[in-house]
């Protein structure tokens, strides 16, 4: 075989071994640990301190929210509000109550708008940009974190997410306390108590159709978890804590906290 014949021959058999390896090569598993390892998306910030960010969604209610908020001031405790454009262009009276008490305002889209496949990105943009606008103008300052409705996302909306310059944040697996499906004051209670851990993001929601039970579990809650040393902060604030602790041991703060 002459020189020719053989570099073809090499060329042939690194081509076939490229395409062999391309054809049974495993697709990228876009999971948990994906996103949280890019630093997409966001479920909970392990930290050394005792340190637990309470959340809720759909607000504000013009009932629910203001008891929710004494009960918050009573045991100096601040918290994330991912409110609905459409509530806050209600309510802003809330909203600036919220932001004078030192509590977070995030954008939780305008009217409840669920990602799915059919969701083209300029509409779920004009949708994220409506609710800042009503944030904004009800006198809060423009958030900087975004929560997907149903905690539903995809590629879109994290690209959404990323031309409006939020993060977005999800909630601890351990701490979902479905309250808005209204499963009982106790079983809210444990769920929180129960499973509390440096670190976690709390879900609740402000604004519950029906007789909230929610607000009677933060009463059984927020003292216990005080009791226990707790700090109720922001979710920022739970963000900026890690990432003053990842700077000191020269690690990324999203390295993401492993799962059983």
């Amino acid at each position: 075989m002459n020189l020719k014949a053989a570099r073809f021959v090499a060329l042939f058999m690194l081509a076939m071994v490229l395409l062999t390896s391309s054809a049974y090569a495993k697709p990228v598993q876009k999971n948990r640990q994906y996103y949280e390892e890019r630093g997409e998306i966001v479920w909970e910030v392990p930290t050394q301190d005792k340190l637990i960010a309470l959340t809720f969604d759909d607000g504000p209610d013009p009932v629910q929210t203001p008891q929710i908020l004494a009960l918050l001031k009573q045991y100096d405790a601040k918290a994330t509000f991912f409110v609905l454009g459409k509530w806050a262009e209600k309510y802003p009276d809330i909203v600036r109550q919220e932001q004078l008490q030192g509590h977070e305002i995030a954008n939780h889209t305008y009217a409840h708008t669920y990602a799915v496949r059919s969701t083209a990105i300029g509409k779920y943009l004009k949708d994220m940009g409506a609710a800042e606008a009503s944030i904004v103008n009800a006198g809060a300052q423009r958030p900087l974190l975004f929560r997907p409705p149903g905690g539903y996302y995809n590629d879109m909306v994290i690209q959404a997410a990323k031309q409006k310059g939020y993060t977005i944040i999800l909630w601890s697996w351990h701490q979902d306390t479905r309250d808005w499906a209204l499963p009982g004051v106790s079983a809210i209670t444990k769920k929180v108590l129960n499973n509390a851990r440096n670190g976690d993001i709390v879900l609740f929601h402000d604004k519950v159709d029906g007789r909230s039970q929610t607000i009677e579990s933060l009463r059984k809650i927020l003292p216990i978890l005080k009791e226990r040393g707790y700090e109720f902060v922001t979710v920022s604030e739970l963000l900026a804590v890690k990432a003053r602790e990842a700077a000191k041991e020269g690690v990324s703060s999203t390295s993401p906290r492993k799962h059983p």
